[in-house]
C-alpha cells in the first residue's frame, strides 16, 4: 500500500512540476501558446490606425446611388477604344453567363430565365442614357432580373461596360 502511495505521489510531483515549467515557458517567453497568439503574426505587417473622421459621408457609391440616373457621367470618354475594350473584358467576366454571347438575353444561365435578360442590342437599351444604364447595372432593376452588382464591380469597370454595351448599337 505504501508502494502505490509513493508511486502516485512522484506521478503527481511529475505533473506539477511539468505544469510549472509550462506556464513558465508561456508566462515569460515571447512566443507563448497556440491559444494566447497575437492577431498579427510576427512575419505580417500590423493593420494601420485609421485617422479620425477618414470615413466619408458624402460622395462615392452613395453619390451615384442618390443622383439622378438620366444625369449620371462618367469621368472619362465612353467612346475611347481602351475603355470600350475593358468594358469588353468586363462584360464576358460579369455579365455573358446572362446575356450571352451575342447580347440576346440566351447566356449559359439567361437562357433559363423567364423572362429572359433583356437583349442589349434592342432599342430600348441602346437609348437608355448612359447614366440610366449605369444606375440599372449597379443597382438593379425594380421587379427585373438585373442584380444590383455595385458591391461586385468597381465604379470604373461598370461605366466601362456601360461604353461597350453602348457601342454595340441596335440590332438589325
Amino acid at each position: 500500500m505504501v508502494r502505490i502511495l509513493c508511486v502516485a505521489l512522484i506521478a503527481c510531483a511529475v505533473a506539477l512540476a511539468a505544469y510549472a515549467v509550462i506556464t513558465l515557458y508561456d508566462e515569460t517567453l515571447q512566443v507563448g501558446r497556440i491559444w494566447e497568439t497575437p492577431a498579427v503574426k510576427p512575419h505580417e505587417q500590423p493593420i494601420p490606425v485609421m485617422a479620425n473622421m477618414s470615413v466619408p459621408f458624402t460622395g462615392g457609391e452613395l453619390l451615384y446611388r442618390t443622383a439622378d440616373p438620366d444625369a449620371l457621367q462618367p469621368g472619362f470618354s465612353l467612346t475611347a477604344p481602351k475603355a470600350i475594350a475593358q468594358g469588353r473584358q468586363g462584360y464576358q467576366y460579369y455579365c455573358a453567363q446572362c446575356h450571352g454571347q451575342q447580347f440576346d438575353g440566351y447566356g449559359t444561365v439567361g437562357q433559363s430565365f423567364a423572362p429572359k435578360p433583356e437583349d442589349l442590342r434592342s432599342a430600348r437599351v441602346q437609348n437608355l442614357p448612359v447614366g440610366r444604364l449605369f444606375h440599372e447595372i449597379s443597382y438593379g432593376i425594380p421587379n427585373g432580373r438585373q442584380p444590383a452588382l455595385a458591391t461586385t464591380i468597381a465604379v470604373d469597370e461598370r461605366w466601362q461596360i456601360v461604353a461597350f454595351v453602348k457601342s454595340l448599337g441596335v440590332r438589325e
